[in-house]
């Protein structure tokens, strides 16, 4: 046996079989649901608690602050950019995997169109925090409401994957055995 082949039985291009793509989903939204806005949950919990001290809540503050005028200035820099790879991608990979039957290419849009959703998700979430000028109570809400919403879509992606991941290997049984 070559190293070739080696490497390919190891990296298996049918994804939905493959331990890696499911370890790399499970990791994928549970960073992005601790994440939120890119400031780690932990972090929000201990400033949000009524016994918290006041350090805590000021580097809260200061993190969102840093994040949302971070999130602000790439989409207005470089949004429409972004947003029309982010579409060419996402074409590409529904294209070459649900018309023309690549497994890799439907898993790869699986992982990613949910992300876009929570992509653009954050971007709102970023202008209503500046808009709006949120802090304390209103900034946990929403915060919290922002990881929720990640939850909900993360639960909804997963169940999705999940499904057609298990009518693919189904229909591989079928056809190849």
């Amino acid at each position: 046996m070559d190293w070739y082949e080696t490497i390919f039985e190891l990296i298996d291009m049918r994804s939905f079989s493959n331990l890696w793509f499911w370890i790399a989903l499970a990791v994928l939204w549970s960073s992005t649901s601790h994440w939120v806005l890119g400031v780690p949950w932990d972090m929000i919990i201990r400033a949000r608690k009524k016994s918290a001290d006041a350090q805590s809540v000021v580097d809260l503050h200061d993190l969102v602050r840093i994040n949302v005028n971070r999130i602000l200035y790439i989409i207005h820099e470089s949004g429409l950019l972004i947003a029309g790879f982010v579409c060419f991608a996402l074409t590409v990979l529904g294209l070459t995997g649900f018309v023309y039957g690549k497994e890799i290419s439907q898993a790869l849009f699986l992982l990613g169109f949910p992300m876009s959703l929570v992509g653009v998700f954050s971007v709102l979430t970023a202008r209503k925090i500046r808009h709006s000028g949120l802090e304390n109570a209103a900034l946990y809400k929403q915060l919290y409401r922002h990881r929720l919403i990640t939850q909900v879509i993360g639960m909804l992606s997963i169940f999705v994957t999940a499904m057609w991941g298990m009518l693919q290997n189904m229909n591989v049984g079928v056809l190849g055995g």
